[in-house]
């Protein structure tokens, strides 16, 4: 116990005296400044005079000799240089993890490289697009150098804090980061690693390969240390790869596994796409699909929405009025950037019926038993995507104009169609709205989207006969609605007026002026 206490205060005192980093350097080249009579340098702590570190310029190992007026205990342990990592020859390779891209997100689908191996970046430039639960995110690299290696291929499924590319950076860049980073620990030492001057391209990368390559190899077993490359610089190919697996046994035809490779990389990995096509069909074979990106979030919103007690409340609402006024927005409209359709107004009258009825628009609480009446009127839209179902939500609807709400569902339209949503596109939602009549059907039977309390599904507006009280037959526009409502927060008397309170402002759209603030 009092050796270890005595070796921690050695390198306190010895090693912050300067403003220095400690960073494994094992560089067999001699010490920058030995004595001339030892050739060996020696430290002694200012507040220990029987405590020396003793330097040796031969090898990487120190030796601590601690003296307690009994025979000498010679401890040989390997430690860190004290030079400064700007005393390095060149640079150093920077691993560049997965940052944190939103609360509680663990882990993150590797959706593109925007750089490849060899490519000189800048700071703050694009190097790669990841899709989380939530949203779609562009890496950008704190780092101006040269990608040094490509460590996932697109579709890897990569955890917060994991490596994504190693970059080869220059010695202000290392400077800089040690100046951030003034307490080391062994954890984040491995964040740098020297360059020797003399490092060649094979040095920096270990091998040399793409990340198809390296795929490729673990699908096979290959440890490509063991391949020879036969491309530029000694880069391994496919080919490389194949032969080799064909040598150990692995595969009977190099030349079929190559075809079969080359035919995936040029799908573009559409062979893996959630939804298979009738020629994949035809085939009659089985094929294991992974969920990925909102599809996960899909399993488990829905999983978790099955455990709540829902009750349903169906109703049909009389649209003729809602007709001419989408019909006169359309005729008005001098904007060929502005598509009317009848979803903004829906929306805005929404909002109206939930300023009367707050609870609708509200969240549980299910570990506090509280619910939170959100004030803020923020409703999702649910739109199918090629990457599955989003929920995007218009922000503060009870202040914005029927035109405004329309500009702000075609930007999220546009957004999910491309993947391209942002976070806060996506959460702090209060009340969600599925268009199923859009796609076709007349309603539908929705889940909740937790934790709110509430969600309707609106079927397609129809030409239907209706009677009159005199019983004479009139041709109307009806939508039916479906809302799906937490029946630990809500009860049906509640749904029902709500929906009475709607159906009102549809059915007559000049009330929505008469009480619009």
């Amino acid at each position: 116990m009092m050796i270890g206490r005595r070796i921690f205060i050695l390198q306190k005192r010895s090693f912050t005296s300067v403003r220095r980093f400690l960073c494994p350097y094992t560089s067999q080249a001699p010490n920058p400044n030995p004595s001339p009579a030892q050739g060996s340098a020696s430290f002694r702590s200012a507040g220990s005079r029987s405590s020396i570190l003793h330097v040796s310029p031969s090898c990487s190992s120190y030796t601590f000799v601690i003296s307690f007026n009994v025979p000498y205990i010679a401890v040989n342990r390997s430690f860190f240089s004290s030079h400064a990592v700007a005393d390095l020859p060149v640079g150093g390779i920077v691993d560049v993890p997965l940052a944190q891209t939103g609360e509680g997100i663990a882990e993150c689908e590797l959706l593109k490289w925007f750089v490849q191996e060899g490519d000189q970046i800048e700071e703050f430039q694009p190097i790669c697009e990841v899709q989380s639960d939530k949203a779609t995110i562009e890496i950008t690299s704190r780092y101006k150098g040269k990608v040094a290696q490509i460590l996932y291929v697109p579709g890897d499924i990569v955890k917060v804090g994991e490596t994504l590319l190693k970059i080869v950076v220059e010695e202000a860049q290392v400077s800089t980061y040690v100046l951030e980073n003034p307490t080391p620990t062994q954890e984040g030492l491995k964040n740098i690693k020297p360059c020797d001057s003399e490092l060649t391209k094979n040095d920096i990368c270990g091998v040399l390969s793409t990340p198809a390559v390296r795929n490729l190899a673990k699908q096979h077993g290959v440890d490509l240390n063991d391949v020879k490359g036969t491309g530029k610089d000694g880069r391994i190919l496919k080919e490389d790869v194949l032969q080799y697996a064909f040598q150990k046994g692995s595969i009977k035809d190099p030349s079929a596994s190559l075809t079969s490779a080359s035919r995936r990389q040029f799908l573009g990995g559409e062979e893996d796409h959630p939804h298979p096509s009738g020629e994949v069909l035809g085939s009659y074979e089985d094929k294991t699909v992974p969920l990925r990106g909102f599809q996960r979030t899909m399993v488990k919103s829905m999983s978790m929405a099955a455990k709540v007690p829902h009750f349903h409340y169906v109703d049909e609402i009389n649209c003729d009025a809602l007709v001419e006024l989408k019909s006169s927005f359309q005729n008005t409209n001098s904007d060929p950037d502005v598509k009317h359709t009848f979803l903004p107004t829906l929306i805005k009258s929404l909002s109206m019926a939930l300023s009367k009825y707050p609870l609708m628009n509200s969240c549980f609480n299910e570990e506090l038993l509280e619910v939170i009446l959100k004030g803020s009127h923020n409703i999702g839209i649910a739109m199918a995507t090629p990457s599955g179902l989003v929920v995007p939500n218009i922000k503060n609807v009870q202040s914005l104009s029927i035109l405004e709400i329309t500009k702000e569902l075609s930007r999220l339209q546009l957004l999910a169609l491309d993947n391209k949503l942002n976070p806060a596109d996506i959460c702090g939602g209060t009340l969600t709205l599925s268009n199923i009549g859009a796609i076709g059907g007349k309603f539908g039977s929705p889940l909740l989207n937790l934790p709110e309390v509430s969600i309707i599904a609106i079927g397609r507006i129809q030409k239907v006969p209706q009677f009159t009280d005199d019983g004479n037959i009139y041709p109307a526009s009806i939508m039916t609605v479906n809302i799906g409502a937490d029946h630990r927060v809500l009860d049906g008397a509640t749904v029902a007026r709500f929906c009475g309170e709607w159906k009102q402002f549809i059915e007559k759209p000049e009330l929505l002026m008469l009480h619009m603030k």
